[in-house]
């Protein structure tokens, strides 16, 4: 493995000679949880390159990221960031059962026309039947500033019983819109002539039923040297993930295969990036062409990927007249040669530069806004989030929800939601921790951090009010408590996962009394490739911190999506209302493995 050691410090000392005008760049360009990625290339807003990726049900929704120079991506906001905008994302997975939480913001395209920036997406309720109308909501917004919020327009609904779809402008005026359909239902990739102002569209028609491969879909559809040709995915998104391509002299067809297909894919070698698939093309300022997608740093194993699936790059040779060329994705890459280091981009957002993230470290202080890379599940109840309230200033009080991170049935978490914030794993090596500041009075208020995947897949280590039998271990280093009454409340710490492997057995241990009524610090550490440490302490004392438990990150490799690290609030479908003040909030990235 390359390990890639991150020192704050380098953040200070990397020259415009070290990154300016070369080939070299690392995957993932931006870590995380990123999939499905979408990219343009805008000389019209300073030739900057924009990248939209899927969010699912996290919230603010469709994170957008700018650079100037394809090696620094700065977060510069999120297509989805009012509830206004897509109220229906509340429902997602409403009546769902075990193991079905997919449901959300899928696979968004974004396109820049006629001084518009225009994202085409489709909002998926996953538990409903793929043959159910219903369960594909398909919304276009547009924007004419993708660096204002308040720019991007309500959703504009229109109809396709199926996702990822994407907008086509051809030369005669005419514009289209190209779509998948679920596996279950049939190979087609379909096509209709579409006003996106008003979501009208016209008559479906299959253009391309793909090469074979499982679920052909995520098109994307490029005008070059006489032909149209057809970008898809094939394979479904785990291992045999692949990109295929198609071409015709007519937009609807008929399509001709590649006969080099799979064009891009990563499946049957044994390169850490697995699951390569689901890209766009696009071009920079000399004409040289680029190719995103997504991929888990898994191995063929496939085991371990808490970050999910992410955003890579490589570069693309396409010869007039022949079939584009895609170098094969790697952690180091070589390619083009890159634009002059750039790092003149809007916004205040974190960023990512050479693949490495920008860290946290937060007070919380007076008149501040919570940072834009924070992230809810679904809408947040706002009046539950308050940036250093007058009774605890340089803080952030959460207001417990009643229902826990798991919520109603491990898919939905109605109106009232879940008290719940927290930043994407980045890094295969970093700690997260947060000072906690909570006197809870009634039984099972509970407030801790969490590695969140969905709400069936998480791993927490909370402070919680409980009897004293409630305990199942001492606290590592302290004697078993003895004396008092087995119902008398006490303050544990607990931790307990959920998963759909097996996680370790919950852990109820006593705080220690000199602790008790002081602020706490708790910690997330990701100590390998494979496992995470919980630790607990008292906050200012370092010395004195122990590990609870250490825990599987395959507990958190699941899926569409990729682990959250952060803090909740709940009184665990109690009457509890005692709020939780967090301080000193900090995610320090140690280290990246790209091969």
């Amino acid at each position: 493995m390359m390990l890639s050691l991150v020192i704050a410090a380098a953040w200070l000392t990397i020259s415009s000679t070290a990154l300016g005008s070369n080939s070299t760049f690392y995957n993932p360009i931006i870590p995380g949880f990123h999939p499905d990625p979408s990219c343009i290339f805008v000389p019209e807003w300073n030739d900057t390159f924009f990248c939209a990726s899927s969010s699912f049900n996290a919230f603010p929704g469709i994170p957008l990221h700018a650079s100037k120079d394809l090696q620094n991506w700065k977060l510069v906001g999120h297509v989805l960031n009012r509830r206004e905008q897509l109220p229906r994302i509340a429902e997602t997975n409403r009546g769902a059962a075990w193991l079905t939480e997919l449901s959300g913001i899928w696979a968004p395209t974004l396109r820049y026309h006629d001084d518009t920036f225009w994202l085409v997406t489709t909002l998926v309720d996953d538990d409903r039947d793929a043959a159910d109308a219903s369960r594909w909501d398909n919304i276009i917004f547009k924007a004419r500033d993708p660096f204002d919020p308040e720019s991007w327009t309500d959703a504009i609904h229109f109809e396709f019983e199926g996702y990822d779809t994407e907008p086509f402008w051809d030369d005669d005026g005419k514009t289209y819109i190209n779509g998948a359909h679920a596996w279950k239902i049939g190979p087609w990739i379909q096509q209709a002539e579409a006003d996106l102002n008003t979501g009208e569209v016209g008559e479906w028609r299959t253009i391309w039923n793909g090469t074979g491969g499982l679920a052909p879909e995520g098109p994307h559809i490029y005008r070059n040297d006489g032909y149209y040709y057809l970008l898809a995915a094939e394979g479904g998104t785990g291992l045999g993930h692949m990109v295929t391509m198609a071409r015709s002299e007519n937009v609807g067809g008929p399509y001709l295969s590649n006969p080099l297909n799979p064009a891009l894919t990563n499946a049957n070698t044994t390169n850490y990036f697995q699951t390569v698939g689901h890209a766009d093309l696009f071009q920079d300022a000399s004409g040289n062409w680029w190719c995103v997608a997504l991929s888990t740093r898994s191995g063929p194993e496939w085991l371990n990927f808490p970050m999910g699936r992410e955003t890579v790059m490589t570069s693309a040779t396409w010869s007039e007249g022949e079939w584009p060329y895609f170098t094969p994705i790697e952690g180091k890459m070589s390619g083009w040669e890159m634009p002059l280091e750039n790092l003149d981009i809007e916004g205040s957002g974190q960023l990512i530069s050479l693949g490495e993230v920008e860290g946290d470290a937060f007070d919380f202080a007076p008149n501040s806004a919570i940072p834009d890379h924070l992230t809810y599940w679904r809408f947040p109840i706002e009046s539950s989030y308050t940036v250093s309230p007058p009774e605890r200033p340089n803080s952030l009080r959460l207001t417990p929800s009643k229902l826990n991170l798991t919520a109603l049935n491990g898919n939905y978490a109605g109106p009232e939601g879940q008290t719940f914030i927290g930043r994407r794993q980045q890094d295969t090596l970093f700690t997260y921790s947060v000072e906690l500041d909570f006197q809870p009075t009634k039984e099972e208020e509970e407030a801790g951090v969490t590695v969140f995947l969905t709400q069936n897949h998480h791993l927490n280590l909370g402070v919680v009010l409980l009897p004293a039998s409630a305990s199942t271990q001492a606290f590592p280093g302290q004697n078993p408590t003895t004396g008092g009454s087995p119902s008398e409340l006490k303050l544990h710490f607990r931790f307990r996962g959920i998963s759909y492997v097996p996680v370790p057995a919950d852990i109820v241990a006593p705080v220690p009394e000199d602790w008790v009524g002081k602020p706490l610090s708790l910690e997330i550490k990701a100590v390998n490739m494979t496992h995470y440490s919980f630790s607990a302490g008292p906050a200012g004392a370092a010395s004195q911190a122990k590990t609870i438990v250490y825990a599987s990150n395959d507990a958190v490799s699941w899926g569409f999506t990729g682990v959250f690290l952060g803090a909740y609030s709940t009184s665990n479908g109690g009457a509890g209302d005692t709020p939780a003040y967090l301080s000193n909030w900090k995610y320090t990235p140690q280290g990246q493995f790209r091969d």
